[in-house]
């Protein structure tokens, strides 16, 4: 184990019984960095999903290996944390197992995910940006967003100004709203404010994990555009 103000390595045997201690190590080292309980507790969820795909589908029995966790605070304050392995894994479709849900968690988790696949191994790279503080008076608010459910899927509701900054948090919404990507999503901006920086990332994110579920993302916008 390596530990830094900005940078933790771990390298552990590809066993059940690691995934605990790894937890509460990221965890520590997360909170150490800044991160607040809500932003941990999802980076931990994102890592943990790849760690356990490791550890259950990288090393066939009676094939014996490793996984690696990395995790390195940018300049910006975003963090990035890869996991690696050196054996083979897939993940299952969601239709058919628990575990294929593992990648709409991180998803719903993190800002960004790649998985990288090679002979050598895979690696799963997650990015999440640190969450806005809270504006100060006179600023211009972040955006609300409410949800609710329809016959044919769920229905966002975009409301105010949806600053740069507040884009990975739009993200994180809509897709929890979408479970992941497994229900459909409209998200109406008829309501948008002035400020909308932030929501074409957040809306490409979104219906890239609803298109690799088979889902559709509809748009509603004003006339206006």
């Amino acid at each position: 184990m390596l530990v830094h103000e900005d940078f933790l390595a771990l390298r552990f045997p590809a066993e059940a019984r690691e995934v605990a201690p790894v937890r509460h190590q990221l965890r520590e080292w997360l909170q150490d960095s800044g991160f607040d309980d809500d932003e941990a507790s999802d980076l931990v969820l994102a890592v943990s999903e790849a760690v356990n795909n490791s550890v259950e589908h990288a090393y066939p029995a009676p094939a014996r290996g490793t996984v690696e966790v990395r995790a390195q605070i940018a300049h910006d304050g975003s963090v990035g944390i890869d996991v690696t392995d050196h054996g083979q894994w897939r993940v299952p479709p969601p239709a058919l197992t628990t575990r294929g849900r593992g990648l709409l968690l991180m998803r719903e988790s993190v800002d960004e995910v790649a998985i990288n696949r090679s002979a050598s191994g895979t690696t799963v790279r997650l990015r999440r940006a640190r969450s806005p503080v809270a504006l100060g008076p006179g600023a211009t608010p972040d955006c609300e967003v409410h949800v609710y459910e329809t016959s044919s899927g769920v229905v966002a509701v975009v409301r105010g100004n949806v600053p740069a900054e507040a884009g990975p948090s739009l993200r994180r919404t809509l897709s929890t709203a979408a479970r992941g990507g497994t229900v459909p999503l409209t998200v109406d901006l008829t309501r948008l404010g002035e400020d909308r920086a932030g929501v074409q990332h957040a809306l490409h994110a979104v219906a890239e994990a609803l298109e690799a579920a088979g889902n559709r993302l509809t748009v509603r916008t004003s006339p206006s555009g």
